[in-house]
């Protein structure tokens, strides 16, 4: 079953970087598939699903935590 779209990854929580840090992967809220990426991501990016092809922008809130917004 896919995840919402407004998935939150808590991965994040109490990281002290805030929306400065950047993820090196994500798990796709539409497919559930795991997506490793080179080179690292963070707010403000764009980021493509390997998998289903979905594209997303990523958002990392004030207490590094990420979320992905379908584009």
């Amino acid at each position: 079953m896919p995840f919402d779209a407004g998935y939150e990854d808590d991965e994040a929580a109490g990281d002290s970087a805030g929306r400065r840090r950047r993820f090196k992967d994500f798990d796709c809220p539409d497919c559930s598939a795991n997506n490793p990426y080179d080179d690292a991501f963070g707010d403000g990016d764009e980021v493509r699903c390997y998998y289903c092809g979905q594209e997303f922008r990523v958002h990392v809130s004030e207490e590094g935590r990420l979320r992905l917004k379908e584009l």
